[in-house]
């Protein structure tokens, strides 16, 4: 661990000179006024240019007066080498880039150190692909098991997202790359996403799905993404209320914001609405120009509305200095990828601190003379979401290469084995789970076959360990007890089946938490009828973008308003297979007496203390976690809400003291009468445990 922590030091010293830049980066004030000056300079028809991207995946610029084109490139899970843009010539690639991690397994390691060096590592990577600007990190709340997407974001509880995120962003951009938060806002399906209607209460957007954003807004982000979906009527990319009114007024958010792909209808209300520039501008482009000129010339658009729409954009990419790296085309910074080894172990680090064992009967760590079986879909592939997120890598090790590495003894990988071969075996490990991908969602069940192998493997052999690789919760409740272990490894990036593999040897040892609950039945989720009557998550096969003819669309209700995730399982009394922050280790911890004043008030922040101690035999990390609930609540409130965590290295024996400070504001809910952040006087109680289900401390405080 200590190692790995000096690493990153290496790191943030080796873009002090993109930090030094950032500090030196002029005010929002000051690029609006050359933004204004540059405005100026430009005739209508280029303005018009500038309203829609430019061969796909550029920022549109005018190159005759001195605005490049900036390259944009996809992200998720590291940098996609994108060979899709219609002008290839436009655009050079990397060799090769890597393959990272999912960002709901960055999420599992509830390390925010981690997540900076993540950031950094893939914002130096988007600069050796010749592009300003990441299209991520991606962060919409995993509200449904079943969305196809969640492995590209950060779990279910928006602090956490918030804490991931602002690291994140802060590692990217001391690179001189800009993040690009998205999807904006409530995209929690992808079932015909182009046409889902969220229907979303205030103070659920307010406390449950917009706080991450918030958190990469004010770390510095400097631009936003829109959703393909509708909010409450009207499609999030055309909304005046989400970005004016929501992401500009209420967040305060200066900077750049575009489009998703595809996803704007309506001309007239895209131009007014706040948005800054509509993507991809191919095969928009034709009737985009023309339906904006035909608004001018009928009077329903000025000049000064245009203006209005591209400012923002051309501010953002002064700020940013883009349009000077780009002055000269797309940039060459090839030599950047002499840091690729050391991209490599950060992501190799991400997975082993992201992998969360789940069950284990003392299986694990495995035995060198033991012969494994290793069964399953993903026996010989390395496991992988797809769409835009998928990043092709270097160096991957497969499940049968990363066991054979570890246990140096006899490894057999057989995907689909007979009842014999299961049978015979020491061990049978099973790598299953699914393969997830945005434009559609995909069953809580498993395949029929992947499902069959694992209910075969524990009627043949009694030491069955199960290795789920997938983007989010999975239904394992019909062989949850019937197996020695469960191992959840997410999508692991090109590194990561070896940190997996280093687990289940015991050189490493587990420290990952599910940063999204896993429900015994999908009907026990808030969405599980979500999907609209007479339709299928098989329908949507053919038409992943669900573009029906508009205004056509589909209501997705957010009934369950604030109650998102561990909150609705524990307001409802509903146990789960699995807990939020639920990870176990192969050492023990024990906490001691936490410690607090009883009075927090808005001038003087509660210090929290807690005695975390080791008690096994093993060196391992252990996730402090902090819930906050209110005890006579006025208003509909979760029974508690994480508000604080910490990822603490003990060796065997030794102990610590966790210190954390909870704010008054961390109190609060979301008035929707006075539309402002509330907190009620009385009482209110501290949690202190290693996941929402398992408190261990509790303390009882008054709010003046």
């Amino acid at each position: 661990m200590k190692k790995i922590i000096l690493s990153f030091v290496a790191i943030a010293l080796a873009t002090s000179a993109f930090a030094q830049k950032k500090s030196e980066m002029m005010t929002w004030e000051e690029a609006t006024t050359k933004a204004n000056e540059v405005l100026s300079t430009l005739s209508i028809d280029e303005k018009i240019e500038m309203t829609h991207g430019h061969n796909k995946f550029f920022l549109p610029g005018a190159p005759a007066k001195g605005l490049p084109h900036v390259f944009m490139v996809d992200a998720s899970a590291g940098v996609r080498i994108n060979h899709s843009i219609p002008d290839q010539n436009e655009v050079r690639h990397p060799e090769k880039t890597t393959q990272f991690p999912a960002n709901i397994m960055l999420a599992s390691t509830f390390n925010t150190e981690l997540a900076k060096a993540y950031g950094e590592a893939v914002g130096y990577e988007t600069r050796m692909a010749g592009a300003g600007v990441l299209l991520g990190p991606g962060m919409n709340i995993y509200r449904s098991s079943q969305c196809g997407r969640n492995f590209e974001y950060l779990g279910e509880d928006p602090y956490l997202a918030g804490q991931m995120v602002a690291n994140y962003v802060t590692g990217m951009q001391g690179t001189g790359t800009m993040a690009c938060l998205k999807h904006f806002l409530c995209n929690n399906t992808e079932f015909y996403r182009k046409i889902s209607n969220s229907i979303v209460d205030e103070r659920a957007i307010m406390e449950i799905y917009t706080p991450a954003f918030k958190a990469g807004i004010d770390a510095g982000a400097g631009s936003v993404m829109t959703s393909y979906n509708l909010v409450n009527g009207e499609w999030a990319g055309q909304s005046k209320y989400v970005i004016t009114d929501l992401l500009r007024g209420t967040l305060g958010f200066k900077g750049l914001v575009m489009t998703d792909w595809r996803s704007i209808y309506d001309w007239k209300k895209l131009v007014l609405s706040g948005q800054n520039v509509e993507m991809p501008g191919t095969p928009n482009e034709f009737y985009h120009i023309n339906s904006v000129r035909g608004l001018l010339q009928t009077g329903e658009l000025t000049e000064k509305n245009i203006d209005d729409m591209i400012r923002p954009m051309i501010a953002t990419l002064i700020r940013f200095g883009l349009y000077e790296r780009f002055k000269n085309g797309q940039p060459n910074e090839d030599h950047l990828a002499a840091r690729l080894p050391e991209h490599e172990k950060v992501s190799y680090q991400t997975a082993a601190e992201g992998t969360v064992l789940l069950k284990n009967n003392g299986i694990l760590p495995l035995k060198e003379k033991q012969r494994v079986l290793l069964v399953g879909r993903w026996a010989k592939v390395a496991p992988q979401g797809g769409g835009s997120s998928k990043v092709k890598g270097f160096n991957h090790v497969t499940s049968e290469q990363a066991l054979l590495n570890a246990l140096r003894a006899k490894v057999t990988a057989v995907e689909k084995p007979n009842f014999i071969q299961l049978q015979e075996a020491d061990v049978v490990v099973v790598a299953t789970g699914t393969y997830d991908s945005e434009g559609t969602e995909r069953p809580f069940q498993m395949e029929q076959e992947d499902e069959a192998l694992v209910r075969m493997a524990c009627a043949a052999n009694k030491n069955v360990i199960v290795l789920v690789l997938s983007g989010s919760g999975v239904d394992m409740s019909y062989w949850n007890d019937k197996v020695s272990a469960i191992i959840y490894g997410w999508y692991p990036g090109q590194a990561g089946m070896q940190a997996i593999a280093d687990i289940m040897v015991g050189k490493i040892n587990p420290s990952g938490k599910l940063p999204a609950t896993i429900e015994k039945s999908f009907n026990d989720s808030p969405a599980a009828n979500m999907i609209p009557r007479g339709l299928s998550l098989k329908s949507v096969k053919g038409n992943p973008n669900g573009l029906w003819i508009a205004p056509k669309h589909y209501d997705v209700n957010y009934k369950e308003s604030v109650l998102v995730g561990y909150r609705w399982y524990e307001s409802k009394g509903i146990e789960p297979l699995y807990p939020f922050g639920f990870g176990l280790s192969y050492t023990t911890f024990e906490f001691g007496k936490a410690k607090a004043a009883k009075q927090i008030s808005a001038e003087k922040p509660l210090k929290v203390i807690v005695k975390l101690s080791n008690t096994g035999k093993m060196a391992g990390a252990e996730v402090v976690q902090l819930y906050v609930s209110e005890n006579n609540p006025t208003v509909l409130r979760p029974k508690k809400e994480l508000k604080a965590f910490k990822k603490v290295h003990l060796e065997p024996g030794k102990s610590t003291t966790v210190t954390f400070e909870v704010k008054h504001s961390d109190l609060a809910f979301w008035n929707d009468k006075t539309h402002a952040w509330d907190v009620n006087k009385g009482s209110y109680t501290i949690h202190i445990g290693n996941s929402s289900a398992n408190i261990a401390q509790t303390l009882t405080v008054e709010a003046l």
